[in-house]
């Protein structure tokens, strides 16, 4: 079982940028494929990015590709969300994931597949 607690959403404004952290607990940390995902008010949870076990393999939703970098840090326990150009519709509650993988080249971009979830944290967008 892992633990995810997600740090560093806040108010930017339009064109700003943002780097979310999770942290998870546990030494198993690079069984799980790893993902963010989004919920705006009155709007079903979304796929952002996804980075595989290893590291070397992400997906993007085509609305955040180009302005969005998701990575990991085995060793640290920590995936990141670096969020750049940000606009006013990426507001949303941004939540952490994790997905017990047995492919190391995996990347799990369905809300339905992940088996541990964050709390969240907000990211706000002014314009």
């Amino acid at each position: 079982q892992v633990q995810l607690v997600e740090s560093g959403g806040g108010l930017v404004q339009a064109g700003g940028s943002l780097r979310l952290s999770c942290a998870a607990s546990g030494r198993t940390f690079s069984s799980y494929a790893m993902g963010w995902f989004r919920q705006a008010p009155g709007k079903e949870r979304e796929f952002v990015g996804g980075v595989s076990r290893s590291g070397g393999f992400t997906v993007y939703a085509d609305s955040v590709k180009g302005r969005f970098t998701i990575s990991r840090y085995n060793a640290g326990n920590t995936v990141y969300l670096q969020m750049n150009s940000l606009k006013p519709e990426d507001t949303a509650v941004y939540y952490c994931a994790a997905a017990v993988s047995h492919e190391y080249t995996k990347v799990v971009v369905h809300t339905t597949s992940m088996d541990y979830w964050g709390q969240g944290t907000q990211v706000t967008v002014s314009s």
